[in-house]
């Protein structure tokens, strides 16, 4: 735009206004300008220093009196400001997504409970949410980010969710009565009480059998055999079809129903039915009386496995307490690591500036060889610290990697840099008002002891379970059974007398004409019964069997339950002991968390103290160089103490915010800071609010509160 022509057009307007509008706005004006022009000064000298630092690190700087040296790393009210970083957000870990408590059911798939179940396999590749972070070969990672990705991510969080999912099946084998197989960290797997088993899932017994015999008979009192001394055999068939259901209940009693049906047949022909069908209803209850008597000695078990995995709960916990928190410190020792990189990078400079100064004075004869080589040797030790800073980087880097990846040999993510967001700042004070409310609050709440707890409570229930089993073993039985007969059987006519064996003498001779006498009835027909009939016998209780009685077994001396017993006492007051040990624990635990926490915050307020005391005095000694009152050499060894200095405020902001982390970790705040919760958590998704528009993390927003509240401001993610 022609500039001209600009001030032409602002005089012909200045010109067309009034006198009196003229002296107006000039009289406004002067009452701006002041107000401004105090503004600027105040700008100018609170950030002055900060744009001219801004300005020599980004663009030359002009030509000074004297030759110009490396300005350090920006130390103003910024440089330790966070960096941007995603709302919080609720993050569930997703414990109810598979639950194995429970069998497959048998209607309306009447095979499912005898088909194995199809457990997914294991996730063993990166989230989706790894390669949307990565831009330009670049992970760019808030904190958060971090702490969700290790929640997704991790293998060891991945491994130990199947410890919950054995307590599961734990409880599942307890109900059905078997004996639950244990979990990572139950002191107590399954009561060793020596209790009379009981299967509480009804068992279908089914037997059927078919038996064709021949036997040799070496009697001839056998109906329907000869007498002659020749050898005889008797012919049946027999098929059996035998039922029965056995159930076990609680209470200890035991409860069978048996349906028994035979059909035989025989070439004996004194049977009073031949063809033949036998019919039982048998009802068998047996009652425990002293062991294994009462609802507490038979679901033992199931309290046990139930306890286990609330303890299962407990120990995915302390799990993931120790995921994040080794996140968050790796993931602030990568930020250390990297500013300590910029640190030794500007300590190389200054060094390498002092050797290259002192050489220029060697040359013109005002400085001894010595200092020349004392310059050479601090710029290579320099050097070597630089080179071990950037090693430490790339080691932190990849242990911050394996944290928050499942495979951190992905051929998207192994090349990739991470730059963390987020800025060593002092955090807001978390500690409790006292040491007394820390330990109050870490008692109340660590996993471990909350563990420790419910094995204090199972070992009990042993011990009760072991006292029952010392009693001697009674069982009340009764048994009803109901009987039916039927078959086939001949309809005979009036008897009428025949000869008989011929009568024979003293020696076996026999006598003429001398009969024994006989009856021969004559078959007229047959009567056919069978299963029918045989039923409606034993529905109707015509052969009806009532049984009851008692069985009474007393071990002598019984030293293998009293074994047993005192074992379980025994570990109880063991466990006890390890309560008050992880509660001692706790307390160094505690104590040590909470005063490096409180030392941590003290060391922050004097390593920045130190770096301003630091900055002044750089400063100072710049102005006498500038002024000719100081040499390059005093300068630059200023300028290295605030290098330092700044690298000291470094370490001890990082380890302020890894101190917290292990202070939060103490009494077990961990995952209520970072909004973590356990209810729901095994398939190791990050949950989120869904951006519903008008919405934002639940709340109702407007528009224009939507946009700025997002990370850029722009609407975008």
């Amino acid at each position: 735009m022609n500039v001209k022509w600009m001030a032409a057009k602002r005089s012909t307007i200045w010109a067309s206004v009034s006198g009196a509008a003229r002296q107006k706005a000039v009289k406004h004006l002067e009452q701006l300008a002041r107000p401004t022009l105090a503004s600027f000064l105040a700008v100018m000298l609170a950030g002055g220093p900060l744009w001219a630092q801004d300005q020599q690190q980004q663009q030359p700087a002009p030509a000074p009196q004297k030759p110009g040296l490396p300005a350090p790393q920006a130390t103003g009210p910024d440089a330790y400001k966070p960096g941007p970083t995603n709302p919080p957000i609720p993050v569930s870990l997703g414990l109810s997504k598979y639950n194995y408590t429970r069998a497959p059911r048998a209607f309306p798939n009447l095979i499912a409970p005898y088909r194995p179940i199809q457990v997914p396999e294991p996730v063993l590749t990166n989230s989706p949410r790894v390669d949307q972070l990565i831009h330009d070969g670049k992970l760019e990672l808030t904190l958060q980010d971090a702490v969700e990705l290790a929640l997704e991510n991790s293998m060891d969080i991945a491994v130990q969710r199947y410890n919950v999912w054995f307590a599961d099946t734990d409880i599942l084998a307890t109900k059905a009565g078997a004996f639950p197989g244990g979990i990572s960290g139950a002191a107590i797997r399954s009561s060793s009480a020596n209790i009379p088993a009981l299967n509480f899932d009804p068992t279908f017994t089914s037997q059927f059998s078919y038996d064709n015999r021949t036997t040799p008979v070496n009697n001839p009192l056998i109906s329907g055999t000869s007498t002659t001394a020749t050898a005889a055999s008797l012919s049946s068939h027999t098929a059996t079809y035998s039922n029965s259901v056995t159930e076990g209940f609680s209470t200890g009693t035991t409860a069978t129903l048996a349906w028994n049906n035979t059909r035989s047949s025989s070439s004996s022909t004194f049977n009073f039915f031949n063809p033949d069908v036998s019919s039982a209803l048998v009802v068998t209850l047996q009652q425990q009386l002293l062991n294994g008597f009462g609802t507490f000695a038979n679901r033992r078990n199931i309290v046990i496995a139930k306890n286990n995995r609330k303890l299962a709960d407990y120990v995915f916990e302390q799990q993931a307490i120790t995921t994040v928190t080794n996140t968050i410190t790796a993931y602030w020792e990568l930020v250390f690591a990297r500013g300590n990189v910029q640190v030794q990078q500007q300590a190389v400079a200054v060094s390498q500036r002092l050797y290259s100064d002192n050489k220029k004075q060697l040359e013109i004869g005002t400085l001894a060889p010595l200092e020349v080589t004392r310059a050479e040797a601090a710029a290579a030790t320099d050097q070597q610290n630089l080179i071990i800073a950037q090693t430490v980087k790339l080691q932190d880097e990849q242990i911050l990697k394996n944290f928050i990846s499942k495979d951190p040999l992905a051929a998207n993510l192994i090349n990739v840099e991470i730059i963390p967001v987020d800025k060593a700042t002092p955090p807001e004070s978390t500690e409790a008002g006292s040491f007394e409310e820390s330990i109050k609050e870490a008692f109340q709440k660590r996993p471990e002891l909350l563990e420790q707890q419910i094995n204090i409570t199972n070992a009990g229930i042993d011990v009760r379970a072991t006292g029952i089993a010392l009693r001697p073993t009674a069982g009340l039985f009764a048994q009803y059974t109901s009987q039916g007969l039927a078959g086939v059987s001949p309809i005979t006519g009036t008897p009428t007398r025949v000869a008989g064996a011929q009568i024979v003498d003293a020696n076996g001779n026999p006598i003429a004409g001398f009969f024994e006498p006989a009856a021969a009835t004559l078959v007229t027909g047959k009567t056919e019964q069978g299963f029918t009939t045989a039923q409606n016998q034993i529905f109707h209780n015509q052969f009806p069997d009532y049984l009851v009685g008692v069985n009474v077994q007393i071990p002598i001396r019984n030293r293998a339950a009293q074994s047993t017993n005192q074992r379980s006492i025994l570990q109880l007051r063991q466990i006890e002991a390890q309560m008050q040990q992880l509660k001692n624990a706790a307390v160094v635990d505690v104590r040590n968390t909470y005063i490096a926490l409180e030392q941590g915050r003290v060391q922050v307020a004097t390593a920045s103290e130190a770096r301003k005391l630091q900055q002044q005095t750089f400063d100072a000694e710049q102005k006498k160089y500038q002024l000719g009152a100081s040499t390059v050499y005093n300068v630059i060894l200023t300028q290295r103490d605030l290098v330092n200095a700044q690298g000291q405020e470094l370490r001890a902001l990082a380890n302020l915010l890894e101190f917290k982390a292990q202070y939060e970790r103490a009494v077990a705040r961990t995952l209520d800071v970072n909004r973590v919760t356990i209810a729901d958590a095994k398939h190791g998704e990050v949950e989120r609010d869904t951006l519903i528009p008008g919405t934002l993390h639940g709340k109702v927003v407007g528009t224009e509160n939507l946009l700025n509240l997002l990370p850029d401001g722009n609407g975008q993610k």
